[in-house]
């Protein structure tokens, strides 16, 4: 098992190949400056150095890891950071750091990858282009226990795009609950997030995607599902996607309250109904040239068409986009933060009890395209 790197500085380039795990202990480590307990440790062989009269003769990999019963096992996937020491002729070692690699995984073929770099580096925005790319390319996006304070989750928000507060009380962030104990004004509101949607329907330009953090996760149930509905579109026969390219979609917030509530009063009823409708492409051609399907609980009928005819598009439409091939539903951890990307997946949160404490703190970015 090993890997190639590459690495350049001011002091030259040395390419390399990497081979023959083990553990490197804290003593050995502190000789080279290393700060972590145990780091694993990788010897290397030399395929190019620039630097003259020079071997390179370790490796030092930063992968926290823990062992159990005599097995070690990897945190992260590799390589993640490296330390190379360089050993001269004369006996003298040179250090040099390797630039960090945005350190990630896929999730699912269709959807979803995992992001393992540590708070710091996400702070610092140096991968804030690659994240933005990799959020496009797969729908969701999970940092595995980062463990983001509010104000970190702010700022690491605004290293990827324009801060959206939410709207009337300008707060940076939302907790995000069903109890009404702790969100008396948003309790009932939010029950329709236990269905597929997207956010801001109602919206021009639909913000760009939203930062959910993990504070205290559900006793049982409580998962999130993704969509993937770029995927869901190209998976699409030509014949398919050509019947739906020019189809428009009445969606109207009230339509998702009938969901959770289908006898409502008139007031609220009349309360919802007052935020308004508007007719949306069925099939939204972005300015990449990918496109994605408009779908989910505020989808209430296919202009032209009548209610039963526009009922089985939809429903068959959301049927395939949340197939397995293009969903993911994300168990909770404390500290887990999630991104998805809003404008080309839905998403839900799954069955839980209200009362149990479960608890999300939101943060989003502003949209940057309309709805085409």
């Amino acid at each position: 098992m090993g890997f190639s790197l590459s690495l350049s500085g001011s002091w030259g380039r040395v390419l390399f190949s990497v081979r023959a795990p083990g553990i490197f202990d804290s003593g050995s480590a502190r000789r080279y400056g290393a700060r972590p307990e145990r780091w694993i440790c990788w010897q290397c062989l030399s395929e190019y150095c620039s630097l003259s009269s020079c071997t390179i003769t370790w490796v030092i990999i930063c992968i926290p890891f823990k062992t159990s019963r005599g097995k070690t096992e990897l945190l992260l996937p590799f390589p993640h950071k490296c330390t190379v020491v360089f050993t001269y002729e004369e006996g003298r070692t040179m250090l040099a750091t390797s630039l960090v690699q945005l350190s990630q995984e896929p999730i699912k073929p269709g959807i979803g990858a995992r992001v393992f770099n540590g708070k710091q580096e996400l702070l610092s925005g140096q991968f804030a282009g690659e994240i933005r790319e990799l959020l496009e390319q797969r729908g969701v996006l999970v940092f595995p226990q980062i463990h983001f304070s509010d104000a970190e989750q702010i700022a690491f928000t605004r290293t990827l795009g324009t801060f959206c507060p939410e709207p009337g009380d300008g707060q940076n962030i939302t907790r995000i609950s069903l109890d009404v104990k702790e969100n008396p004004a948003g309790a009932e509101f939010l029950k329709g997030s236990l269905y597929w949607h997207i956010d801001g329907t109602s919206s021009d330009s639909p913000i760009l995607a939203s930062l959910l953090s993990c504070k205290v996760p559900a006793s049982w149930g409580g998962n999130t599902g993704f969509c993937n509905t770029y995927a869901a579109y190209e998976g699409l026969s030509s014949a398919e996607q050509q019947h739906y390219d020019g189809l428009r979609v009445i969606h109207a917030p009230w339509a998702s309250l009938l969901y959770y509530n289908p006898e409502p009063g008139l007031a609220m009823l009349e309360a919802m109904q007052a935020i308004g409708e508007k007719e949306l492409p069925l099939v939204w051609k972005h300015r990449s040239g990918r496109k994605s399907l408009i779908l989910g609980c505020t989808a209430q009928q296919v202009v032209g068409l009548s209610l039963a005819q526009s009922a089985r598009i939809l429903v068959g439409l959301r049927e395939w986009a949340t197939s397995e091939a293009f969903s993911y539903s994300h168990a909770w951890q404390v500290g887990d933060l999630v991104i998805w990307d809003n404008t080309g997946t839905m998403h839900r949160a799954e069955a839980y009890d209200p009362e149990c404490g479960r608890m999300m703190h939101r943060t989003k970015l502003q949209g940057e395209e309309p709805f085409a």
